[in-house]
């Protein structure tokens, strides 16, 4: 039989297989523009200039001291100029006559014939025989209360926390603990006002929890007395975060964690060395009651607990970033106006910052990563936190807690805005990453229907020779 000459196979002819060429790289081609699309990054434009302009704007609050007629114009005039030396310059006072004073950033300020300076809701009530400089001082105190924008012990600004009360028995196998605790009347009566005077810029969740092993990641000291001690030193270590399990729910809220530990059977009384009081504050975190129950105590009724939650209150204040009142200064009120006034502000203030910084590093960032994506979710957020933050400079004259809110808003939308994880999904991937995934596999096909185009171009001037030679 004979074999067949491949010449005359009807995909071999040469206007047959120049087409099958042609109809690859056709396919190819067409196909490039997509491929091009679905692998390109998304990088939308963000508004700069807005965000470097916002960075130099200043935000101050107008504070009126209203002083009631009982006061002459010239001492009006001498306090205007001992304020204006001493409030920071986010404040603007203007001090006045009045009588009355019901919004916020407004203050009465009356004579008071008792040697007592004693805060009445948004009014002042100053001894007459005091000099003007002490009211100028005392005055600077509960409007600017906080020596710096940020403190240490003050928990991170966010719109909601979790706080979680745990009741801690360091070893309940070694007989005599406490089997439980009636928290829910002592929250009522001591946590329940705090959250409502706070409910303005948070939310939050309460839970409790009651647990019997937490052994301490230290060793006690052992006192003449018979007592045991902690040194200032073992506060720091004195949360054993390997062993004990304080949080008891999942969720993306920051975590206040207030503690009533109470120690071992055999490790009681158990006492902070060098000090008066059982309990300490750990910056940012919580803070910590020692409790040594009674020899016949197990359970702690409503009546114990009155004696301890005062104590988770004013922790709870001191973190939230609540001011203290100057010394001098007496209030029958737990939570004064004027202190949440100075903590709207401060935290006004404090997110206004924040919310300018994250946004420049934002837009910092995208501009060093070239292969950052940004998408119009990122574009969008960004465009809204630049508006929430001209709202805020718009109505902190208007409205302090319009201007708190807003500045809620700003950091919690520039802060959605820089964790984006559109933004963070090809940041560990750079263009050389992208060559090595794609080179093998386009290659492959490639070069041979590269090469097979070269043939045919060759051949094909090759025979237009050829005919032009024989005509």
């Amino acid at each position: 039989m004979a074999l067949l000459d491949p010449s005359t196979l009807f995909f071999q002819f040469d206007g047959t297989r120049r087409r099958i060429l042609i109809a690859y790289w056709t396919v190819i081609l067409l196909a490039a523009p997509l491929w091009w699309n679905i692998t390109s990054i998304e990088r939308l434009s963000l508004p700069s200039s807005r965000v470097n302009a916002q960075a130099h704007t200043t935000l101050t609050f107008p504070t009126a001291v209203l002083l009631d007629p009982s006061f002459d114009v010239a001492t009006v005039v001498n306090l205007q100029q001992l304020l204006e030396a001493r409030v920071p310059k986010d404040l603007s006072v203007v001090v006045q006559t009045g009588t009355q004073a019901t919004e916020p950033g407004q203050y009465l300020v009356s004579h008071s014939s008792s040697d007592d300076t004693i805060l009445a809701g948004r009014q002042l009530l100053f001894p007459s025989k005091q000099p003007l400089t002490q009211l100028a001082d005392t005055l600077t105190q509960l409007l600017a209360p906080y020596p710096a924008l940020r403190e240490f012990r003050v928990a991170q600004y966010a719109p909601r926390y979790r706080i979680a009360f745990t009741l801690l028995n360091e070893d309940a196998a070694a007989g005599h603990f406490m089997r439980g605790w009636d928290i829910k009347s002592a929250l009522s009566r001591h946590i329940k006002p705090v959250i409502t005077s706070m409910s303005m810029l948070h939310n939050f969740t309460i839970e409790s929890q009651v647990q019997f092993h937490a052994p301490l990641a230290f060793e006690l000291q052992a006192l003449e007395d018979g007592s045991f001690g902690v040194t200032s030193e073992d506060l720091t270590v004195f949360i054993n975060s390997a062993e004990w399990t304080l949080s008891s729910s999942s969720s993306n809220d920051p975590v206040l964690h207030l503690v009533l530990f109470v120690p071992s059977v055999n490790n009681r009384p158990l006492n902070i060395m060098n000090t008066r009081v059982n309990t300490f504050l750990i910056p940012q975190w919580g803070g910590v009651v020692i409790y040594n129950p009674s020899s016949d105590e197990d359970y702690m009724t409503s009546a114990t607990l009155d004696a301890v939650f005062p104590s988770f209150s004013h922790h709870l204040l001191s973190l939230l970033g609540l001011p203290r009142l100057p010394s001098d200064v007496t209030c029958s009120d737990d939570i004064s106006d004027w202190q949440l006034d100075a903590l709207l502000r401060r935290r006004a203030l404090e997110n206004n910052q924040g919310a300018k910084d994250i946004l420049r590093s934002t837009v910092k960032l995208v501009d060093q990563i070239e292969n950052m994506p940004v998408g119009p979710v990122v574009q969008n957020d960004v465009e809204a936190a630049l508006s929430a933050l001209e709202k805020l400079h718009g109505l902190s004259s208007v409205s302090l807690g319009d201007a708190s809110r807003y500045s809620a808003e700003a950091v919690t939308i520039a802060s959605r805005a820089f964790f984006n994880p559109g933004m963070l999904a090809l940041l560990y991937f750079p263009p050389e990453h992208r060559y090595a995934v794609y080179t093998p596999l386009f290659a492959s096909a490639v070069i041979p229907l590269f090469a097979a185009a070269v043939r045919e171009i060759v051949a094909w001037r090759k025979q237009k020779r050829q005919a032009v030679a024989q005509s």
